[in-house]
């Protein structure tokens, strides 16, 4: 059930995405008499057939069976279907390549400006009706949980982060820990640490170190609790075990865990290893004997509400749209950084390079409509942005062609357009190949070597 609502999720964000964006080339091309052959959601390439599809006029409309992308096929033009044949008849008036150069650019722009103005739209539209959540730092009575990748780093379990170089920090935020580290390359670090301000100095490496890590950036840091159990997992350690819901787990093998963050580690340290759970259970003190999993886990789930206030900053409608839009060039901007950081080899490629595997991951086994709408509105923001890349059978590389007629007066041969698309199709074929085998990698095969 769990993977069906975040394959359901995925699906419906995705398909959103697509349908808008071709709808952004598909308008434009009729507002100029332009004639569209195909509409399709999902690619329909052989040898499989459309798994639907409608004749609408002069346009077939269908749902294809690999959901890869989508696509408009317009008429004369030269495209990623390698469909050349009706560019060795002369032109006809409703085809792409009769129409002007300025429509042209029209229609080609058209996709990414709706991903753009959508991706703007939603994050606005969440800033008014959901406001913008957050833990302030008056809150972590018990301080900060850090994964070990900043615990290595010289972060200490329980510090509060106050601020970032000069920038101070009033507020749990990951994310503007990960731009400010990884982006902006800050390294001076203030924390509050038993009741005393301490600064240090991160490594060097911090950013290669981060974004080498594949852990979500909400568990980086985030407010230290208690290890209460809310959930038991049918037939694992915890339950057979006897523990409660409600139980809370106060040492393993003799050894404290008053909070979650201290269990984790001393779990992992005893894979498939019999322990002795130390419970406090209402008033009283109760144990339990188990074995852990070969993954070092005992099946339960932690409880994680109740302990802290989660504020939310309220938006009028007035401030939610320029929010918004600010929501939306912060996110490209880091993209843009992020990309060059991997182009000149600050951060790896293999690390940070995923397919629609590690993309449909992050939208979580349960239904969550403020996280769906938050990464349906980034990914709209990265699809528009990827698609503005000057590579061929990109939108980006038709608007390089486009621009040079413009400017030049001269208009690139169809010959030579044909062979650039068809470079540029294989370019990104062999780079879908390498992100899908990268998470294939991660997912798969790493549970068996």
């Amino acid at each position: 059930m769990d993977t069906i609502v975040n394959i359901s999720q995925f699906l419906l964000s995705l398909s959103l995405l697509i349908i808008l964006h071709e709808m952004g080339h598909f308008l434009p091309a009729r507002w100029f008499k332009t004639r569209v052959e195909k509409f399709y959601l999902f690619f329909d390439f052989a040898p499989f057939n459309s798994l639907w599809k409608v004749q609408k006029g002069e346009t077939e409309y269908g749902i294809g069976w690999l959901p890869l992308g989508g696509y408009v096929k317009i008429s004369g033009m030269v495209d990623e279907s390698m469909d050349t044949e009706a560019l060795k008849q002369p032109p006809q008036p409703w085809e792409f390549r009769s129409k002007p150069a300025w429509q042209r650019l029209i229609i080609m722009v058209g996709g990414v400006t709706v991903n753009f103005l959508l991706g703007f739209a939603i994050f606005a539209m969440m800033l008014w009706y959901f406001g913008k959540a957050y833990v302030p730092n008056s809150e972590l009575k018990n301080g900060l949980a850090f994964d070990q990748v900043l615990l290595d780093q010289g972060f200490q379990q329980g510090d509060v982060l106050v601020k970032i170089g000069e920038i101070p920090v009033t507020q749990v935020d990951p994310t503007m820990f990960i731009e400010q580290v990884v982006l902006n390359d800050a390294r001076q670090m203030t924390v509050v640490r038993n009741g005393q301000q301490t600064d240090f100095r991160l490594p060097e490496n911090a950013a290669e170190q981060l974004t080498s890590q594949k852990v979500p950036k909400t568990l980086l840091m985030s407010p230290r609790i208690p290890f209460y159990v809310s959930e038991l997992a049918p037939g694992k350690p915890a339950e057979e075990a006897g523990l409660q819901i409600g139980d809370r787990i106060i040492a393993f093998n003799g050894k404290p865990t008053v909070y979650y963050d201290e269990f984790g580690p001393i779990a992992q340290a005893n894979k498939g290893k019999t322990a002795t759970l130390t419970l406090l259970r209402q008033t009283d003190t109760v144990s339990a004997s188990l074995t852990l999993t070969p993954e070092g886990t005992i099946g339960v789930r932690p409880r994680i509400e109740g302990f802290y206030n989660i504020q939310r900053e309220r938006y009028a409608l007035s401030a939610a749209i320029p929010g918004g839009v600010q929501m939306g060039l912060d996110f490209l901007n880091n993209q843009m950084k992020a990309f060059g950081k991997m182009f000149s080899g600050e951060i790896a490629v293999k690390d940070n390079l995923g397919s629609l595997i590690s993309i449909g991951k992050m939208y979580g086994t349960s239904w969550d409509w403020e996280r769906f709408w938050s990464l349906t509105a980034s990914l709209s923001i990265l699809l528009a942005f990827m698609n503005l890349l000057p590579i061929p059978a990109l939108d980006g590389g038709y608007v390089v062609f486009l621009l040079w007629e413009v400017f030049t007066g001269k208009k690139v041969s169809d010959k030579v357009m044909e062979k650039a698309v068809t470079f540029g199709f294989f370019l990104l074929l062999g780079l879908m190949v390498y992100a899908f085998g990268l998470d294939l990698w991660r997912h798969v095969f790493q549970r068996f070597f």
